[in-house]
């Protein structure tokens, strides 16, 4: 039970960070196209990421995935960029929605190959590495859901004092698009 507390507060300190800045500005990319009573899509989209990403960080803690660090840190904002320009482009509402679902498990893959040898170099001899990884996803959940709650509880403010939300999430999105491109030009490697 220590290592799933431990692991538990490493997750949650893995979104609850300014270090973990493209990981909150991909959970916004995700959440600013929904509105406050669409909350169970997007807990189901959340889900989605974090899956990827526990699938991801599983094989990749155990060996299974060798990839260079540097492209892996590198195709971590590009997945921020490609989310905020679908964002932008807003097709339909309903398509929108559906490559969301898509991107959120996709590339939730690639996210968790991110964090994965800093958890693997963290893991001592005797720890269960299902209790770990159990514990720093569900931290991981938990902190992603807080930022969800977050944007969405700021859009509805948003758009109760007048402003539209197309307008809301065209500018969010352009924000993120911005700092996300220049997260991956500093990560080129």
């Amino acid at each position: 039970m220590q290592d799933f507390s431990l692991f538990f507060e490493w997750g949650w300190a893995h979104i609850i960070s300014w270090d973990a800045l493209d990981h909150l500005l991909f959970i916004a990319a995700l959440a600013v196209v929904f509105q406050l009573d669409r909350w169970k899509e997007v807990l189901v989209l959340v889900t989605a990421f974090t899956i990827g990403h526990f699938i991801t960080l599983w094989l990749s803690v155990t060996g299974a995935v060798p990839l260079p660090a540097e492209v892996v840190e590198f195709v971590i904002p590009m997945t921020i960029v490609i989310t905020a320009a679908v964002n932008m482009l807003r097709l339909s509402e309903r398509f929108s929605i559906q490559i969301h679902y898509i991107l959120a498990l996709g590339f939730g893959l690639v996210h968790g190959l991110g964090y994965a040898n800093t958890l693997r170099f963290s893991l001592t001899e005797g720890q269960r590495i299902g209790s770990a990884l159990l514990g720093f996803n569900i931290g991981v959940e938990l902190g992603q859901l807080l930022v969800v709650a977050l944007m969405l509880t700021a859009g509805a403010v948003i758009t109760r004092i007048g402003i539209k939300k197309l307008w809301w999430e065209q500018g969010v999105s352009a924000l993120i698009f911005v700092r996300a491109t220049l997260l991956a030009i500093e990560r080129f490697p």
